[in-house]
């Protein structure tokens, strides 16, 4: 039987999502507390990759059992098992070929820029003294959807076929003293997001002018776009998947 796992993570303490040698990874921590519950070895396929220091809000990853078992009782006990930093928030029967991956139609981001001191949001927000135009930001946002390439936001070195992802939103917005960044896409490129965010610091400093984003964009050119924002203000908030592969929803 397939079933998917839905949780939570603080980024902090790992090196990302994916498994990797000499690195705690948040996989490798939910593989072995599902393989030691369960007293069989599990692998998990996660929905996507977060680098390291970034945080989930929602995420999802698929596993296999062929012997039955109470879920309740394995989501109680996974949650005493698993470090204070992840939190599994329900596991659920799902179609034998369902993919946490390949089937999941959307993902949002969040990224979230502070511009006070604030001791409780320190891990989860970049910090920018100087103030930013958020008209300017969001007329950036405006020329970012009419793009669908987005090679010059990508990681350099990275083993993707293509650099395509269709955005369905992406709008800046302000709370109190802390600007949210919301991205809505069917994929996302290594970095991309934070890369994004870096390039429309600058467009809201100053230090470049909104329709320098078309030139930016089509350069393919990594190095013609920003700096990429630390990880602690970046959230993986939301992934949407069709009902059909998820009965529960």
């Amino acid at each position: 039987m397939r079933y998917f796992i839905e949780f939570s993570y603080n980024g902090k303490a790992y090196h990302g999502w994916q498994k990797q040698p000499n690195a705690v990874s948040v996989q490798q921590v939910l593989e072995h507390a599902l393989t030691t519950l369960l007293r069989s070895p599990i692998k998990v396929m996660g929905a996507g990759r977060t680098d390291a220091g970034v945080h989930a809000a929602q995420m999802y990853a698929h596993f296999d059992m062929e012997e039955p078992f109470d879920i309740d009782v394995l989501v109680y006990k996974i949650n005493w098992f698993l470090p204070h930093d992840i939190a599994v928030h329900r596991i659920f029967e799902v179609r034998d070929k369902a993919h946490a991956r390949f089937n999941a139609l959307s993902r949002t981001y969040h990224y979230r820029i502070s511009n006070t001191k604030n001791v409780f949001t320190h891990d989860f927000a970049y910090k920018i003294h100087l103030p930013l135009d958020l008209d300017k930001m969001n007329e950036a946002c405006k020329i970012l959807m009419q793009y669908n390439e987005f090679q010059s936001f990508s990681k350099s070195n990275t083993d993707v076929k293509t650099y395509f992802c269709d955005i369905k939103e992406a709008y800046w917005e302000l709370k109190d003293t802390e600007l949210t960044f919301v991205i809505t896409a069917d994929r996302f490129l290594r970095n991309m997001v934070r890369a994004i965010v870096g390039t429309m610091v600058n467009i809201g400093l100053g230090k470049l002018e909104v329709d320098q984003l078309h030139d930016i964009i089509k350069s393919k050119d990594r190095s013609e776009a920003g700096f990429s924002v630390p990880a602690q203000g970046l959230f993986l908030i939301h992934i949407e998947y069709p009902e059909t592969i998820l009965n529960a929803i």
